[in-house]
């Protein structure tokens, strides 16, 4: 079996940490590449790898509310940051996220 036969099963995976990693990994690529495409690699990657966690621990409609939460907090950031700069707004959203997914998901486990 190759490198991704290592991967770790979804319910031994900290939701939140990964959840957190995508949102800040996919501002920092936009930001230091200059080229806001690029951060939806990072942002994708996150999202679905948390994503997998979620179904895993918390169930369908959790990973769906879950997935919502992470989508509308990366859209909220951007008007968020015209009111109080790009990166407290990104560290709002993150910790949103991230202190949800701990709450929901990674607590119960």
């Amino acid at each position: 079996m190759g490198k991704l036969g290592n991967i770790r099963h979804p319910e031994d995976v900290n939701s939140a940490l990964i959840a957190a990693s995508g949102i800040l990994g996919g501002y920092i690529s936009a930001r230091e590449t200059g080229i806001r495409p690029i951060g939806t690699v990072p942002l994708l990657a996150g999202g679905l790898w948390a994503g997998r966690t979620w179904l895993a621990k918390g169930g369908p409609v959790t990973a769906a509310a879950l997935g919502l939460l992470y989508v509308g907090a990366f859209g909220a950031s951007h008007p968020l940051a015209k009111r109080i700069g790009s990166w407290p707004s990104v560290f709002a959203v993150t910790g949103a996220v991230a202190l949800a997914s701990y709450l929901v998901v990674d607590r119960r486990a």
